[in-house]
């Protein structure tokens, strides 16, 4: 077996979307947005190419991870850069065989070497705390309604980079794209059935956990 993990190209966008429709589908809602995310991430000026990758075995393209441009804006208006990573896909029959992880270890360390000081990201903890990453509490780091939540984390990719650092964190604009046009954007896609399943209610219910750890 051989896994290839590489920079994404353009010849590998639809396939992507594809992948990642098929990972999210009723995951987190009926349907899915993520494909339409990594579609116009592209486009942003907040993506990083240079973090964008894709992970294949034995050929296949099977996965891959998409890095942004983020801020922390302290109390002065001052903004700190940090970066975010998001969406992450593994094609569903490859799923819990340690390909997302590959990709997740391989981004992380990327943005270490060219320099990036610290990764703020928004899921669910149990997937991130073996990374490293903590609640943005540690570090003083709410979200813009001045809370601070459990699925809200930061990992810092320098000794101490957050430790001066307080503020909101403000994701880019290019992962809360205008859905107007996802409806026939996914009429491209094979049809598909929308459900209303349990894990979208777990999902919203973790999103909102305030975060009470002590730090």
């Amino acid at each position: 077996m051989t896994i290839t993990i590489r920079l994404e190209e353009e010849k590998d966008y639809r396939q992507v979307e594809e992948i990642t429709r098929e990972a999210f589908w009723n995951l987190y809602v009926p349907g899915a947005e993520e494909h339409y995310i990594a579609h116009t991430l592209r486009k942003h000026p907040d993506f990083i190419p240079e973090l964008t990758f894709v992970i294949e075995k034995d050929g296949e393209l099977i996965g891959s991870i998409f890095f942004s441009h983020a801020k922390i804006k302290d109390e002065t208006g001052k903004d700190f850069p940090v970066i975010s990573f998001g969406p992450v896909s593994i094609s569903p029959k490859y799923h819990r065989q340690g390909y997302g992880r590959m990709l997740i270890e391989h981004g992380i360390a990327e943005a270490k070497r060219l320099g990036y000081l610290a990764i703020v990201i928004g899921g669910f903890p149990y997937h991130y705390h073996t990374y490293g990453f903590v609640g943005t509490k540690k570090y003083g780091i709410s979200m813009p309604d001045g809370k601070y939540y459990t699925g809200i984390m930061a990992l810092p990719l320098k000794k101490g980079a957050l430790d001066q650092v307080t503020g909101t964190i403000i994701f880019s604009e290019g992962m809360y794209p205008d859905l107007a046009h996802l409806a026939s954007f996914d009429e491209t896609f094979p049809p598909k059935e929308k459900n209303v399943l349990p894990f979208q209610a777990k999902f919203e219910a973790a999103v909102n956990e305030i975060d009470n750890n002590a730090y």
